[in-house]
C-alpha cells in the first residue's frame, strides 16, 4: 500500500459500519442503497448456509455497486473505480477480486464460492426487489413461480439480465427454483430496512 494510504478501521477486521458509511457517501440514490443492501442480505444468508465467512460476503455484496452512480460507463467506470478505492483503502484482495468478477465484461473468472455466490444473488436480487414492489403483499407470500413468471415478461424490470440470472444459478450449481426461494426468504428478513412490506402491509 501506498505510504499516505487511508487505511480503514476493518484493515484487520471487517467492519460493516464502516463499509455503510463508504457507501452512503458514495451512493445518493435510494434504489440504488436498496439494491446494495438485498445483495448483502443475499450474500450474508449465502454465507451462513455455507458455513462462509458472513462479513466478508456481506460487505462484498454492500460494495459491489458503490462506483455505478457515479460511474456508470462499463467502458471506463463501473466497478474498476470501485476497486482501485478498496484497494486504497485496505480492503481485502478477495473482496476486490469479487466485485471484479461480478463484472463478465472485465474477464476475470468467478473462482471461489463467494464469487459465484456474488454473480448469483446480484440480478436476482433486485428482480425480486422489483417484483415485491409492485405487489400488494409485498415480499410476502411470494413464490418462485411468481418469480419466474415476471422473468418471461421482457417489459417487466428490463434492465435485469434474464440470461445473468440463469447462468448464476447454473455456476453456483443450485437449482433456480430454490435458488429463487432462498434469495426471497434472504430479503424477506430485512423487509422493514428494504420496504418490502406491500401497500397492505403498510395499510396494516
Amino acid at each position: 500500500m501506498r505510504r499516505g494510504a487511508r487505511v480503514p478501521a476493518m484493515s484487520q477486521t471487517l467492519s460493516r459500519a464502516s463499509a455503510w458509511s463508504l457507501l452512503s457517501e458514495w451512493v445518493q440514490s435510494d434504489s440504488l442503497r436498496r439494491h446494495c443492501l438485498a445483495v448483502e442480505a443475499s450474500m450474508r444468508a449465502m454465507a451462513a448456509s455455507r458455513g462462509a465467512d458472513e462479513e466478508l460476503w456481506g460487505i462484498t455484496g454492500l460494495l459491489h455497486d458503490m462506483d455505478y452512480e457515479r460511474f456508470p460507463d462499463l467502458e471506463t467506470g463501473h466497478p474498476r473505480i470501485a476497486m482501485a478505492e478498496l484497494e486504497k483503502l485496505g480492503y481485502p484482495p478477495e473482496l476486490i477480486r469479487g466485485i471484479a468478477s461480478h463484472a463478465d465484461y472485465l474477464g476475470v473468472p468467478r473462482d471461489s464460492e463467494m464469487e459465484k455466490a456474488l454473480y448469483a444473488v446480484d440480478e436476482l436480487s433486485g428482480f425480486i426487489l422489483a417484483c415485491a414492489y409492485v405487489r400488494p403483499q409485498g415480499i410476502h407470500g411470494m413464490t418462485p413461480k411468481s418469480v419466474k413468471k415476471k422473468l418471461k415478461t421482457p417489459a417487466f424490470a428490463a434492465a435485469v439480465n434474464r440470461d445473468d440470472v440463469r447462468r448464476g444459478a447454473e455456476e453456483l450449481g443450485v437449482d433456480l427454483d430454490e435458488h429463487i426461494a432462498f434469495v426471497i426468504a434472504a430479503l424477506e428478513i430485512r423487509a422493514d430496512e428494504l420496504a418490502l412490506h406491500g401497500s397492505e402491509g403498510r395499510a396494516a
